[in-house]
């Protein structure tokens, strides 16, 4: 499951090597949480959020069917918000 959220996001989104997966599991439910980068935030939600919705009808399909809860959230990755430091800058 989690592979194919990723292959999804990745053939959305421009920086396929920030689009990252975690997965947290209950004995109801399992959370996928998809971070991509803050410019790509716009081609994984889509207008009105229809990308969004169909990437999370996609991944309730093929979840199997063990009475569990599949739902993604969907975050700017941690790399957006990292600012370069002094250091960095003098690199």
């Amino acid at each position: 499951m989690q592979e194919l959220l990723t292959f999804l996001a990745k053939s959305l989104v421009e920086h396929p090597e920030q689009v990252t997966v975690r997965t947290t599991e209950g004995s109801e439910a399992v959370l996928y949480e998809l971070e991509v980068a803050q410019e790509d935030m716009g081609r994984v939600i889509g207008k009105q959020g229809r990308i969004a919705k169909s990437i999370r009808t996609l991944m309730k399909a093929a979840a199997p069917r063990d009475g569990r809860y599949v739902d993604v959230d969907i975050h700017e990755s941690y790399d957006s918000y990292v600012t370069p430091t002094d250091a960095d800058a003098a690199e």
